[in-house]
């Protein structure tokens, strides 16, 4: 299913959700502002600023790191396409997010987190302008799994575990990929300093 061609695009506006309907990868018509709609919206949202991250990468420090977002980048649309597919049982060849997803982003966190110094307080997002947008990235993909688990918690509609595992751990390698970015690029993460403009 991995390599199967699910998309034909020959003609780019079809004027069919100018009603306020879109149409699920099972052909039915729901309405653009439902939860489901919104939850793979917010994936392609996260998936268009990793691609704006890479699109400053012109460094060869980075290049492992950039084969690594280009293969998320496409994961992405695979989510996308889980989650635009409700009744999963009744759709069984429906391209799924499944557990090597997961094992494969926990493997990269380890590679790049093994290179890192270990954080003894809270960082703040920045440095230079790719970690800036990774860690951009990073709360979009948390928006994301909230937005999967309120969508789970609707009777009707099933979320698996993987996929909802999938946006979790890569909030992480976001999060971890930022920093890996710095130190590259010889910058220094930015502490918080808890309370530090507090006075009485």
């Amino acid at each position: 299913m991995r390599n199967k061609q699910i998309v034909v695009l020959n003609k780019i506006y079809t004027k069919t959700g100018d009603d306020g309907t879109t149409a699920l990868g099972n052909g039915e018509r729901i309405a653009k502002s439902s939860k489901r709609v919104s939850a793979y919206g917010s994936v392609d949202e996260l998936n268009s600023f990793i691609g704006l991250a890479r699109s400053y990468i012109d460094s060869d420090k980075l290049a492992e790191l950039d084969k690594i977002l280009a293969t998320i980048q496409n994961d992405l649309f695979d989510l996308g396409a889980d989650l635009c597919i409700p009744d999963r049982d009744k759709n069984p060849d429906s391209l799924k997010i499944v557990i090597s997803y997961v094992k494969n982003l926990e493997k990269e966190i380890d590679a790049l987190n093994g290179q890192l110094e270990a954080l003894r307080s809270f960082i703040l997002p920045g440095g230079t302008k790719i970690s800036s947008y990774i860690h951009i990235a990073r709360t979009i993909a948390r928006r994301c799994e909230r937005e999967m688990i309120e969508l789970r918690q609707i009777e009707e509609s099933e979320i698996s575990k993987e996929a909802v595992q999938y946006i979790n751990r890569l909030s992480d390698f976001l999060f971890v990929a930022a920093r890996y970015v710095n130190l590259k690029l010889d910058f220094e993460d930015i502490l918080w300093v808890p309370g530090n403009n507090y006075k009485e």
